[in-house]
């Protein structure tokens, strides 16, 4: 076995799915339902927090600002809280983050969620809720947010940690690259035999939620909740720009598995979760947010995108949307892997832009081929 792709699964067994927004202070004053600043408040994981901001687009190159993709580099050196700010290597919220890059759609933009993060981190701590990366459950941190600020908007991204996404993209990938052998069989009877109680804790989230915007004296005519799903970072096998054998995908796409198991992700695992979210959302009667095409022919190795090089340089309209797993373990940090990267974000930040004006009603948003970021819409669903 070549010694590259040993590299690459030493970076995949590091492998974990974060969650994590980058963090606005919140103003001491004390407001109430109607009064203080408006604000928009993202809480959960690290599809909604952040992670993977400090890339713009993907690129072999692995030295200085890595032909522009690498927002960290500061002309001699990396420092990441340029991008994720005083949580670099925690809850990495980052400066594109979904809330951050949705616009002046309130006058504070918060971000509670974190890297990492699973339903239990969002639960109140009197009703089971932990703390996590040194910071209290983040239902507990919403009651304050609620206290100084007119919340009109909660956007919650959450249950993909709790479903097992890292150890699924690690499986996957480990198959390809080592044991030759499918994933998506066994991977499939795993999530089958978790969702049901993963999506009982989705919707005690939702709960947990409601009843401290209730304690905070908000009705529940106040403000929205949006739960949202979570977009696929890689492409069907039809549209994956490199050959299923040799090692292409591996060391130079960052894309390690299987057409079998890639249909099985895009098109089962991805709508599979979607629906069963969207099902959540309806019974505890809030809005959802679809995102399973949000990065449909922006994902790693996907055809219509590129990487970047010396003579393709970062593009919202030709990069990748999301960041690729480094083979090499030379980029950045592993858990930034299979995360909508600044575009990406940039990306679902107008889709939290357009359906923070639609009041009612679930949305899908989908990206406008040819087009950069700003080239979201939405569809009813």
């Amino acid at each position: 076995m070549p010694s590259t792709p040993h590299r690459a699964l030493r970076a995949l067994l590091a492998l974990c799915t974060a969650a994590g927004l980058a963090s606005v202070a919140a103003p001491t004053a004390t407001a109430a339902p109607g009064t203080g600043p408006t604000a928009v408040v993202a809480m959960g994981d690290s599809y909604i927090s952040g992670e993977a901001g400090r890339w713009q687009g993907n690129s072999l190159t692995n030295s200085g600002s890595r032909n522009g993709t690498d927002r960290a580099w500061t002309g001699s050196a990396y420092d990441p809280s340029r991008v994720y700010g005083s949580t670099a290597g925690g809850c990495h919220r980052s400066d594109t983050s979904e809330v951050r890059s949705a616009g002046p759609i309130a006058s504070s933009l918060i971000n509670l969620a974190c890297s990492g993060a699973t339903t239990k981190n969002v639960f109140r701590a009197s009703q089971g809720g932990q703390a996590y990366k040194g910071e209290a459950p983040q239902a507990d941190q919403l009651a304050a947010v609620a206290a100084a600020n007119d919340v009109e908007l909660i956007a919650l991204s959450i249950g993909g940690n709790d479903l097992g996404f890292a150890d699924i993209i690690t499986t996957c990938a480990t198959d390809y690259i080592v044991w030759y052998s499918y994933c998506h069989d066994d991977q499939q009877a795993e999530v089958d035999a978790r969702i049901d109680g993963v999506m009982a804790d989705v919707g005690k989230s939702v709960d947990e939620i409601r009843a401290v915007m209730t304690a905070a004296g908000y009705a529940a005519s106040d403000y929205r909740i949006v739960l949202q799903s979570y977009p696929s970072p890689i492409p069907r096998a039809a549209d994956n720009r490199y050959g299923e054998s040799g090692w292409a995908r591996t060391n130079t796409g960052g894309c390690p598995f299987w057409n079998a198991d890639s249909d099985w992700a895009r098109d089962s695992l991805v709508p599979q979760l979607a629906s069963r979210l969207k099902g959540v959302a309806t019974a505890k009667g809030v809005q959802f947010l679809d995102l399973r095409d949000a990065l449909q022919g922006r994902e790693v190795c996907a055809k219509a995108a590129k990487q970047v090089t010396a003579t393709v340089p970062p593009s919202g309209t030709t990069s990748e949307w999301a960041r690729w797993i480094d083979s090499q373990s030379t980029q950045g940090l592993v858990q930034e892997s299979m995360h909508p990267n600044a575009y990406g974000q940039q990306a679902l930040g107008r889709c939290l832009a357009l359906i923070s004006a639609r009041p009612t009603g679930n949305q899908s948003c989908r990206n406008t081929a040819g087009s950069g970021p700003s080239g979201m819409y939405l569809t009813a669903g």
